[in-house]
């Protein structure tokens, strides 16, 4: 089976404050997004990889796909004004031959491989995998400052990425709903009625949004390493 990893670098990264890209910022000396690439490419169930950039980021990122040779990268190409805008974009590079494409936000440095295997197997029977967390804390929907009410906790979850998708699937999802502004790709195939099945992910798979971020997952590096 033919497995399209999307790794999505394309984003402006407007709360990281910061003038190095967000995916080339340094976690112990690595580019966020060397960790994704070493992580995927080194997985025999990945096939290839698409590397969706931004027009301020590009050479720097292949720059650093050269320098570091990274395995089984296909095409490098250029995002567009929404995350799900630049995902299509990804879909449509991974070509027609991708059965099911892996998507993922390099700001997400510690996805792990085991997790990403149980979510191809799943996706490779529902069509539809994703993964996250129980949240921890107690969540409130508020409105002008007013709390509106307090949802159960033990329902919700913090969805991470990756998520894999039937591709055919996916690019009907977009083609019928993609105008629609959505958080995350499994939104688009939740409208179409599909059932998405959710696994386990890992709470050290943070997302870096703030430089802040940078110094936790310093620290998890290092004991993800030991």
């Amino acid at each position: 089976m033919h497995v399209a990893a999307i790794i999505l670098a394309a984003g402006k990264g407007a709360r990281f404050k910061s003038h190095t890209p967000k995916p080339l910022a340094k976690i112990n000396s690595r580019p966020v997004i060397s960790y994704s690439l070493k992580t995927f490419g080194a997985m025999r169930e990945i096939t290839s990889i698409v590397v969706v950039v931004n027009r301020a980021n590009r050479c720097a990122i292949e720059d650093l796909l050269k320098k570091q040779r990274a395995q089984k990268v296909k095409l490098v190409v250029l995002g567009g004004a929404r995350r799900q805008d630049s995902v299509l974009k990804g879909i449509l590079a991974a070509g027609n031959e991708a059965e099911l494409v892996l998507i993922h936000d390099s700001a997400r440095p510690f996805a792990g491989r085991a997790v990403a295997r149980e979510l191809i197997r799943q996706a490779s029977r529902s069509k539809a995998a994703i993964c996250g967390v129980p949240v921890k804390a107690t969540i409130k929907e508020v409105k002008g400052c007013v709390v509106k009410r307090t949802p159960e906790r033990s329902g919700l979850w913090e969805i991470q990425t990756p998520q894999v998708f039937n591709r055919k699937l996916l690019l009907k999802a977009f083609a019928r709903f993609g105008k629609t502004n959505v958080t995350d790709d499994s939104m688009l195939i939740e409208k179409l009625g599909i059932r998405v099945k959710v696994v386990k992910g890992s709470y050290d798979n943070i997302k870096i949004t703030t430089p802040g971020d940078l110094k936790i997952a310093q620290v998890i590096s290092k004991c993800l390493t030991e």
